[in-house]
């Protein structure tokens, strides 16, 4: 997958692309179009902070940050909630030096085709059991509403502006396999470079 969703004619109402990922910047400068000209980069849409499948994704990435980066990828975080109360969020799980963008206008959501999900795939049974468990039975607990609550979550692996491999929710409980998406992205990644690599054909 190496398409860019915002610049295709079915998603002609969202921002552009290009402006998504070469304008906005993370809490410490730098633009996506920089942080995946540098390594392929894994960015993490997250549900609003306060909700249990934030914290189960952030408690998933902790575990599997090495191995994702073992891998070859960076990790990158998106976020709907302010700087300040991210930055105290992510400092739990120890993420608090992963570039993150505060993004409460969904910008980047809607630039990277993520919708905001319907009321069975935000609130549906399947996800209330699911929540109940990652709630009491794991620990995660629930907290107050930062963002959109109905703002779909997913998972992207970037290689110079490129999406090499990618996750979209169908419901907001979704457990996404991020080492599997890093290792897909990347050895994509290096498909295209070795493929671009090869001098052109004799005229």
């Amino acid at each position: 997958m190496t398409t860019n969703p915002g610049t295709t004619p079915c998603h002609g109402e969202l921002p552009d692309w290009q402006r998504a990922v070469r304008e906005m910047r993370s809490h410490r400068g730098a633009t996506l179009e920089q942080l995946s000209a540098d390594s392929p980069t894994l960015v993490v849409f997250l549900r609003h902070t306060g909700c249990v499948f934030c914290r189960e994704a952030l408690a998933d990435l902790s575990r599997q940050r090495a191995t994702i980066e073992a891998a070859g990828a960076r990790l990158v975080l998106v976020h709907m909630s302010d700087p300040l109360s991210a930055t105290l969020r992510f400092e739990r799980y120890s993420l608090g030096d992963v570039h993150r963008y505060s993004d409460p206008k969904c910008v980047l959501y809607r630039a990277f085709g993520l919708p905001r999900g319907s009321f069975r795939q935000v609130l549906g049974a399947w996800v209330w059991w699911r929540g109940l468990i990652a709630a009491v039975l794991c620990g995660h607990g629930i907290g107050r509403l930062e963002g959109d609550g109905f703002r779909m979550p997913g998972v992207f692996l970037l290689d110079h502006g490129r999406i090499m491999a990618e996750h979209r929710a169908v419901s907001a409980a979704d457990r996404p396999d991020y080492v599997d998406i890093a290792r897909r992205g990347c050895v994509a990644a290096d498909r295209s470079r070795t493929r671009s690599d090869f001098p052109a054909p004799a005229a």
